[in-house]
């Protein structure tokens, strides 16, 4: 089994599930740089490819996906499961060739599904108890970043290889 595709989910995930909203409606999140540089340099590396699907819509959301080289994303989408086993279908892809994180209830089909799967530390417990792989860091605190790390580890053993997990020179 080797890991192509990585599919994200974002509010408690990618962020810590906190929305600030300012006098005139704006929204802000706040992401971490340890998954970005993950998602951005590692994921690459590794012949992952990032997707983002998340239920709530955010223009800041299309700009940090931008800044990270992320052009899968989906945003608006409550029923996950659909969308990705379309999107897999697209791109010639076995179950066992993706993996999703996420935290809530609206990740649970998506999660069921995937080859393999994970959710931050502070995850709902109805996703904890079914997950793969549970991270030791909360959403928004470089979750991510540990899952990603953790399927580059799987890519490496199902290959026979070690190695460490810095990006390569080229």
């Amino acid at each position: 089994m080797t890991i192509r595709l990585l599919v994200m989910d974002v509010d408690g995930t990618l962020t810590d599930g906190g929305i600030f909203i300012g006098p005139d409606g704006e929204a802000m999140k706040a992401f971490n740089a340890k998954d970005g540089y993950g998602v951005k340099h590692l994921l690459p590396d590794a012949g992952i490819e990032p997707m983002i699907i998340t239920g709530r819509r955010s223009r800041i959301l299309e700009r940090r996906a931008g800044e990270l080289g992320i052009t899968a994303l989906y945003q608006g989408v409550h029923d996950k499961l659909p969308l990705l086993r379309r999107l897999m279908d697209k791109r010639g892809l076995d179950v066992s060739e993706v993996a999703y994180i996420g935290d809530d209830l609206n990740d649970l089909e998506a999660i069921r599904f995937a080859g393999v799967s994970g959710c931050p530390a502070d995850a709902t417990q109805g996703i904890i108890d079914v997950v793969d792989y549970v991270c030791r860091r909360n959403g928004g605190r470089a979750a991510v970043r540990e899952f990603i790390e953790y399927l580059i580890r799987l890519n490496d053993d199902s290959r026979g290889q070690h190695q460490a997990l810095m990006p390569s020179s080229r």
